[in-house]
């Protein structure tokens, strides 16, 4: 893993003599360090969905600094708090659908062998939870966990809808939301001993038509659901469990959404039209859209980071929007069709307690 170092500043004159090698490690530094100074320091992963890939950018540089591969039909990924493995869903729609997760060891550059899923078919959302890994099966109507430290799936929630799609899952796993494209509903499950044999409440809520990317706002007020086929953004009050307001964005094909770090804004991507509206969250006005390329698709905002980073999956390539200048500042050239994206920041080695639960 990559990973910055700052030292002291430095005043280098121009009658500073320094070496071709120490020159040349020096520019390598400062790219590093203007990545920490913006939020940024770490390592972005991309999908390349064609190529059956996973691409490790440095984002200093913004260049493909290695590949490994990640399995058939790769779409999302997550990463492990330690930013040391990563997760990838091999969805596979349709009358085949794929059955696993692929695992790659990040700092190694390595594949590890895969997750069987089983009967739960046609991964496809992933979210990372207190150590543990979310996704949806699609192709079982349900969602599953696995757990690394044990190695097996441990949890498994049907949920009855057509179709779900994506996942967002509150860091303290109380709190579930997923989203169900056929279905047109957003679910919300409630940790509750009360409740039933499972454990969970579920609550389904009818939106637009095509629900697919979503988010949940940071203060966890509200929940807001693009559809990939009416234009509609849905935004849904968590605590009354129903929808608030219902905006027509204009979008054709509304792929992902993604609120800042600070839930000032949130960002959707277009698949049609290449564009990426961006919606002020107190007056829910679209303040900008960007055109940033074919295939606008999955969208990844690093931690405390001034950039957002859009996936262009018709012209492998990679999108960076500064989200100060809402301007494309820079492309990243990538593989064929990359969508799913995430980022692997430097933390703690994870540990297991010793009874592996």
């Amino acid at each position: 893993m990559q990973r910055s170092h700052r030292g002291p500043g430095r005043n280098w004159g121009a009658s500073a003599m320094v070496a071709p090698g120490a020159l040349a490690a020096l520019i390598a530094i400062g790219s590093t360090a203007a990545a920490a100074d913006s939020g940024t320091q770490g390592e972005l992963l991309v999908l390349e969905k064609q190529d059956r890939m996973l691409a490790i950018v440095d984002p200093g540089t913004n260049s493909v600094i290695a590949r490994v591969p990640a399995g058939d039909d790769p779409h999302e990924i997550v990463v492990s708090e330690d930013g040391g493995t990563a997760y990838i869903s091999n969805y596979g729609a349709g009358p085949t659908p794929f059955h696993t997760l692929s695992v790659v060891d990040v700092r190694a550059r390595r594949a590890q062998a895969p997750v069987e899923l089983g009967a739960l078919t046609a991964p496809h959302g992933m979210a990372l939870a207190a150590g543990k890994v979310y996704f949806t099966a699609e192709g079982s109507k349900s969602l599953g966990r696995y757990d690394p430290c044990a190695r097996r799936l441990d949890w498994i929630l049907g949920l009855g809808q057509d179709r779900t799609h994506m996942v967002v899952v509150a860091h303290d796993e109380s709190h579930i939301y997923a989203t169900s494209m056929n279905s047109n509903t957003v679910s919300i499950l409630d940790r509750d001993a009360n409740a039933d044999s499972s454990g969970w409440k579920a609550s389904t809520i009818r939106v637009g038509d095509g629900p697919e990317g979503f988010d949940v706002s940071p203060d966890g007020r509200e929940l807001w659901a693009a559809s990939f086929r009416d234009g509609k953004l849905s935004i849904i009050s968590l605590e009354e469990r129903r929808v608030i307001e219902s905006l027509d964005l204009g979008t054709h094909r509304a792929n992902r959404l993604k609120f800042t770090a600070d839930g000032a804004r949130a960002l959707v991507s277009d698949l049609s039209s290449g564009d990426l509206v961006v919606i002020d969250a107190k007056s829910r006005r679209v303040v900008s859209r960007l055109h940033v390329g074919g295939g606008a698709s999955g969208i990844l905002i690093p931690p405390k980071g001034s950039v957002a980073y859009v996936a262009l999956s018709d012209e492998s390539a990679v999108a960076v929007v500064d989200l100060a200048t809402l301007k494309s500042v820079a492309r990243i050239r990538t593989g064929r069709g990359p969508d799913g994206m995430a980022w692997a920041s430097p933390g703690p080695a994870a540990t297991c307690p010793p009874s592996g639960r």
